[in-house]
């Protein structure tokens, strides 16, 4: 076996509910899923966003529901260095999984993507995978019952959804590989010279299994612009290209990327491919942009407070723009043309930034794309909103799981020009009258505070930022600065009276 195969699980999946023993398995529509779209194609519920339909189907949310299929694997010989590795996208939020009878996982965490070696359990006739979601609601209702020491609190929704590291969508993928070496991660590091005149492209790739080498391709327009071949040490290699402004033939072109209406945007695109003694396994690209992107926050000359403002490439931006929810109450029914022609929407409509709301999800891949290739600017929220989340050693691990999976799988996208660590958390902290002392910089304070939350915005997530995306600024939630969360001297605010602009801050 010389390259890797891959294999999407996307067919004979059928569902049931858990507990019910008379239930019938049914068919499932497509994948990704989530169980209401599959009970409306088997026409066993009203469409919930019909009328006052989402009344009547509360109850699919509290049920525990299973998801079953069977595949063929390739034999793996014994001794021969060859894994088999399941991997999952996006289990909605309590899964247990079992293979062959064999239980090999049990996740909590719908944004984290999981990966599991099975190797010793693949069969070489039918492989039986199932998969029981536990209800997120029943579920957040006990750790509620379990932590109830702490403040327990929100805008909108059941408390309880605090304690569950969800958004109220759930969809399914999953996928088999067979491999003796195998790509875990690309990462491009871009810097662009504050001349603007020259940038670098580190370009750090990560393995698993028997690597040797790692070939390294720069490509811009469809035009291999330089080529590396790295030897794999300790699971790791890496190789440099340094850019600058054609001055002449030998130097590999820097084209900077602009916001829609300020300019172009060229993407380059890394190619990896990865080979073992038996040669090439597995290839893997990743697109990105070259810019110099910074939130100014300066004092001011004739007004009270600092700026906030997003320069990009030294040119100051007028961000007017969009808060984004997620576009559909299922995601699996958000193609990526869908993506696309919202995106086109906001560019024909002379918006420059999209914010991704904190109640929503890590957006799908094509969301980020579009925004790349047409110029959107991205303010990215971590997955908080609207309340006080806890803080006990179980949640806060979870949370950093999180934050390390989503930042990695992110970084490498021009558009993302600033992360926020939540939405209205710290408003939601001062409308309650919350412990939330700015003078107290003692994170083991934080913990024992009712507002217990602030050790992730203010601890935890800015760590990882600093580890993984050290040149993307972090924002510890929105609103956040100056005095208050309504302090418009300082930071940025949530404008609820419904008031426009003043005159002299509209776009020409």
């Amino acid at each position: 076996m010389a390259k890797n195969i891959f294999r999407i699980l996307d067919q004979g999946w059928t569902f049931k509910q858990e507990a019910e023993a008379s239930d019938k398995w049914r068919p499932v529509s497509q994948l990704p899923t989530n169980v209401h779209l599959d009970l409306l194609a088997n026409h066993e519920i009203p469409d919930p966003s019909i009328g006052k339909n989402e009344l009547g189907v509360q109850w699919v949310g509290e049920k525990a529901w299973q998801y079953r299929t069977t595949f063929q694997s390739p034999i793996i010989p014994e001794q021969s260095g060859l894994k088999a590795v399941l991997e999952f996208h996006g289990l909605d939020t309590y899964a247990d999984v079992v293979l062959n009878g064999t239980p090999i996982l049990k996740t909590e965490n719908m944004f984290i993507p999981e990966r599991v070696d099975v190797t010793s359990l693949i069969q070489s006739q039918d492989n039986h995978l199932l998969i029981t979601f536990s209800s997120a609601f029943l579920k957040g209702k006990k750790l509620a019952e379990k932590y109830r020491n702490h403040y327990w609190g929100c805008w909108n929704g059941d408390p309880s959804r605090l304690a569950v590291r969800k958004a109220q969508y759930h969809y399914v993928s999953q996928c088999i590989l067979s491999f003796r070496a195998v790509l875990t991660d690309v990462h491009v590091l871009a810097r662009v010279d504050e001349s603007l005149e020259s940038a670098s492209v580190r370009v750090t790739v990560d393995t698993e299994g028997l690597a040797r080498t790692v070939t390294i391709e720069l490509i811009l327009e469809g035009r291999v612009l330089a080529s590396n071949i790295v030897t794999a040490k300790a699971n790791s290699a890496e190789c440099l290209f340094e850019l600058h402004r054609e001055t002449n033939t030998k130097d590999l072109p820097l084209k900077l990327w602009f916001p829609s209406g300020y300019g172009q945007q060229p993407l380059y695109t890394v190619t990896v491919t990865l080979s073992s003694k038996d040669g090439p396994v597995q290839s893997a690209n990743k697109r990105f942009g070259l810019r110099r992107a910074n939130v100014v926050q300066q004092s001011l000359a004739d007004a009270p407070g600092k700026s906030f403002m997003f320069v990009v490439n030294d040119v100051p931006m007028f961000c007017g723009g969009s808060n984004w929810i997620p576009a559909d109450n299922f995601i699996p029914r958000v193609s990526e043309q869908r993506y696309r022609d919202w995106i086109k929407l906001v560019v024909q409509s002379n918006q420059v930034m999209l914010r991704v709301w904190g109640g929503g999800i890590f957006e799908q891949p094509a969301f980020y794309d579009a925004c790349d290739e047409m110029g959107i600017l991205v303010w990215q929220d971590f997955m908080f909103a609207c309340g006080n989340y806890p803080a006990h050693p179980e949640f806060l691990e979870t949370v950093k799981r999180e934050a390390t999976a989503n930042v990695q799988a992110l970084r490498h996208h021009p558009s993302i020009v600033i992360w926020a660590g939540n939405n209205e958390d710290y408003q939601y902290c001062e409308s309650e009258g919350l412990n939330y002392d700015p003078d107290d910089k003692n994170p083991e304070h934080w913990l024992k505070s009712s507002f217990p939350a602030r050790y992730i915005y203010e601890d935890i997530l800015p760590r990882v930022m600093k580890s993984l995306a050290p040149d993307t600024y972090y924002h510890f939630g929105s609103p956040w600065g100056g005095k208050n969360t309504r302090d418009p001297t300082v930071g940025d605010i949530h404008q609820w009276n419904g008031k426009p602009p003043s005159p002299h801050i509209r776009p020409s």
